[in-house]
């Protein structure tokens, strides 16, 4: 007899198994388990993008006047867009609490 879904565990999923409904990662706050944050600095900011292209979480978004920014919602602090800003216009602080 099969188990109800509720009580199955991670050892009765089957390799491939989806385990959440599929696009749901916008229901989970993953920036709670950052412990550095992006910090822009739009006076030396060329508005080139390379921050939105290289971010692996997909949490920069372009403002108004053209800037890029991290939704501190999602953004886990990997540094990668300050790594990768051509003009130093991103630094990483450390998170405070």
């Amino acid at each position: 007899m099969a188990k109800p879904e509720s009580e199955l565990t991670w050892r009765d999923l089957e390799i491939g198994s989806i385990v959440t409904e599929p696009g749901n990662a916008s229901q989970y706050r993953t920036g709670d388990w950052r412990s550095q944050r992006p910090s822009h600095d739009f006076a030396k900011c060329i508005k080139c993008g390379l921050c939105y292209i290289f971010c692996p979480e997909g949490c920069l978004s372009q403002t108004a006047e053209g800037y890029f920014e991290a939704d501190l919602f999602y953004c886990k602090g990997c540094g990668i867009c300050a790594q990768e800003c051509p003009t130093g216009a991103i630094a990483m602080q450390q998170e405070e609490e």
